[in-house]
């Protein structure tokens, strides 16, 4: 008898080996007619897979987050299915699940067009309509190796040849059509009704922009109409927040060809790196860490020893002097450790808190770019703490305090915590990753954090804290880091006087708060769509006169306020009011003033706040110090009443 154990504890008996689908029939047809996969002792299979032994089974269906997946997954070989009747020439390459939806890399002469995208999804549909069976078969690979030979299906043949000891492979029918997979996916179509195809890119063979380019059909699927619905309005949502349509439209930057991968900051763009640049300059002065800078570039030598030559070589730009050999710098910690190395350093130093804007290169792959979110040259809020062991959760504890000030300043409240633990190709002792780890975690607490684990996600020489924030469309970008590494310091030849007089090597910890500041202004810009707080945005105030008559009051006015510390110029256009309010909203200041004859008269202004919010006529002075407040406050709103109101 096969005994299988069910989630909730039950136990089904049979006398002969079951599929996961038999066993669900046998609770219910119901249950059987929802049944997408199942999860037998841990791992997911296909519905049709044999269970021969006593097992634990959970039955997956549509309501199962990995339910979702599978039908995600399921989508992906259905656009190949819909590709080959409509494009038999296409070659198929990839199709593999990602957040949110899938995607399928496909060779094929032409590129696709909008028009083609729509073809593609109204036959999905078609197919879906047939209700058809989805059928697995395992095959011995050199069979399979004449069926992708039969269908000229050169890819799938080149991915088999990656697969060498794979002596039988899953081939899933979708009728005519052909795929290979591990699986598991949908028994039948009937699942695949709530999808959409959303978008075609480019993309490289092997993610290599060395090798030929494919094209890529993005696509989303879910488990109920609603929550596609949902998705797709966030995307549109997403797209109007699009930084880089955004950077445009705010005459913010620009990305060239000139020089891809790196930014070309204008005026307004600047003067929002500076507001957060020079605030984190701030948190750096009053927290203890003591600002440095390092050369950009540096020997190779140096690279070799750190081990980075060896590993991250391809991903840097070097360069040649007097046959000596240099790499711009990936990241700012040589360099820091070559300044600790300066002078003797003694127990009572320590922690010592270096903090650097350090500007870094890697040699992303063209394909990977993505406006001033994914560059080549960036700029890090780096900072290196070297501590002993002793003083790793005090740091922790400080740095998590100070980063979650430093988020809700920024508007971010809602922040994820993960401690990646010891991977198994490590370096160092079990306890003093014990030690390191209960540090990392102790600190965790002591900040009031609730976290989770990532078993095994730490690097080699030490684990670390990811800090993630939530934007306002829910999406998550991890931003912050804290990390323990004793390999780099004692690669590079670091110590200090212990106590008892003799030499140590110092625990080094990598951190950032924002992490790259191209990036993190880019989130920034998603954020707010374009419309920062006021001590963030570019322009703070624009004063419009009515008339020439009130042009040199509305200079004044804004010289005055300059003065005062804000951000502001006077538009005396020979324009009529209305036109100047309509186009300044467009690159959305928090405020316009608007100055008439009784402005003028009054030494007053009549204000209008983002979003066409009338907060009427007050006092010069007392809207100085409305502004100036919502700029103390940091506040991420905008004052919806006059100051005395």
């Amino acid at each position: 008898m096969i005994q299988i154990t069910l989630p909730d504890g039950s136990q089904r008996a049979f006398d002969h080996p079951v599929t996961v689908m038999e066993v669900a029939q046998a609770i219910g047809p119901g249950l059987a007619k929802n049944t997408v996969a199942g999860k037998v002792d841990g791992r997911l299979v296909d519905a049709c897979d044999l269970i021969s032994q006593n097992a634990r089974l959970q039955i997956i269906t549509p309501r199962d987050a990995e339910g979702v997946d599978i039908i995600r997954h399921s989508c992906a070989h259905l656009v190949g299915h819909a590709v080959k009747q409509l494009y038999p020439t296409a070659k198929m390459v990839i199709g593999p699940v990602i957040d949110d939806g899938f995607y399928y890399d496909i060779a094929y002469e032409r590129p696709f067009t909008p028009e083609d995208m729509a073809a593609i999804e109204a036959r999905m549909k078609q197919l879906i309509a047939k209700d058809y069976d989805v059928v697995k078969t395992m095959t011995p690979r050199d069979q399979v190796i004449e069926v992708f030979k039969s269908r000229g299906e050169d890819y799938k043949l080149r991915l088999i040849e990656d697969m060498p000891d794979e002596t039988a492979m899953g081939l899933y029918h979708h009728e005519e059509y052909v795929d290979m997979c591990r699986g598991p996916h949908v028994p039948n179509t009937r699942f695949l009704k709530v999808f959409r195809l959303t978008k075609l890119a480019g993309a490289y063979w092997r993610g290599d922009a060395r090798n030929e380019q494919l094209q890529r059909v993005y696509g989303t699927a879910w488990a109920d109409k609603k929550d596609l619905d949902a998705y797709i309005q966030r995307i549109e949502e997403a797209e109007k927040r699009d930084h880089r349509r955004l950077g445009r439209e705010l005459d913010l930057f620009h990305i060239d060809e000139h020089s891809p991968g790196t930014v070309f900051w204008h005026p307004k763009g600047w003067t929002v790196w500076q507001e957060v640049e020079q605030y984190m300059r701030r948190v750096y002065r009053d927290n203890g860490y003591q600002e440095v800078k390092g050369p950009q570039i540096l020997d190779q030598g140096l690279w070799e020893k750190t081990g980075h030559w060896q590993k991250y070589r391809e991903n840097m730009f070097v360069t040649e002097s007097e046959k000596r050999d240099y790499a711009l710098k990936p990241m700012n910690c040589p360099g820091h450790i070559l300044i600790f190395k300066q002078g003797l350093k003694s127990y009572r130093d320590l922690p010592l808190r270096f903090g650097e804007f350090g500007q870094c290169h890697r040699n992303e792959p063209s394909g990977g770019l993505h406006g001033i979110m994914r560059v080549r040259g960036f700029t890090q809020d780096d900072g290196h703490i070297f501590c002993t062991p002793e003083q790793v959760q005090a740091e922790v504890t400080a740095f998590t305090t100070l980063l979650r000030k430093v988020y809700a300043d920024f508007g971010f409240t809602d922040i994820i915590y993960k401690l990646s633990t010891r991977p198994e190709a490590r370096i160092g002792s079990d306890e003093s990753w014990d030690q390191a780890e209960a540090a990392l975690a102790e600190g965790l607490k002591a900040s009031g954090c609730e976290f989770d684990y990532l078993p095994g996600e730490g690097a080699f020489y030490g684990p670390k804290i990811e800090y993630t924030l939530k934007d306002a469309l829910g999406r998550q970008w991890q931003c912050g880091t804290i990390q323990i590494d004793p390999n780099l310091p004692e690669r590079l030849g670091a110590e200090y006087v212990a106590e008892d007089g003799s030499r140590k090597i110092p625990l080094m910890l990598h951190r950032a708060i924002v992490g790259s500041l191209e990036r993190f202004i880019g989130i920034l810009i998603e954020q707010f769509a374009g419309a920062l707080p006021v001590w963030l945005s570019p322009e703070q105030v624009i004063v419009c006169p009515i008339t020439d008559a009130q042009a040199d009051y509305a200079q004044g006015l804004a010289l005055r306020l300059r003065q005062a510390g804000l951000r502001a110029r006077a538009d005396v256009r020979n324009e009529k009011i209305t036109y100047k309010i309509r186009e300044h909203a467009t690159h959305k200041p928090p405020f316009i003033l608007v100055v008439g004859d009784k402005e003028k008269a009054a030494d007053a202004v009549s204000v209008r706040a983002r979003g066409n919010v009338d907060l009427g006529v007050m006092p010069v002075n007392d809207f100085v110090a409305l502004v100036q407040r919502a700029i103390a406050e940091k506040a991420t709103a905008l004052p919806s009443a006059p100051a005395d109101a």
